[in-house]
């Protein structure tokens, strides 16, 4: 299970990237449903070295679940690590989506 900071009922950010097989196999759309399902919102893209970088947004807990859920990715990937850093909130975006 992954660690982040103590807030109680209050709006929790992490920056993730995912390694492995996630491009070209459905990863992001696969981030954006589970996302859009637990109500995170943030954004997802594709990085130049075939990483994806999440940007989310939620409940502590909620991020917790997505971030097993990014770890599992969809059955095409194969997802090697997902690293992430817990963030300060500054101002949540108000829906999940892909960036380019």
């Amino acid at each position: 299970m992954h660690s982040s900071p103590d807030a109680d009922g209050a709006i929790a950010h992490f920056a993730a990237t995912a390694q492995g097989r996630v491009q070209g196999v459905g990863y992001r759309a696969f981030v954006v449903r589970t996302a859009r399902r637990l109500g995170v919102t943030g954004t997802v893209r594709n990085n130049r070295d075939g990483s994806v970088e999440v940007l989310a947004f939620a409940l502590r807990d909620t991020l917790v679940q997505l971030l097993e859920e990014l770890e599992r990715g969809p059955r095409a990937s194969r997802v090697d690590s997902v690293s992430v850093r817990w963030r300060e909130v500054v101002d949540a975006p108000d829906a999940f989506k892909v960036v380019r």
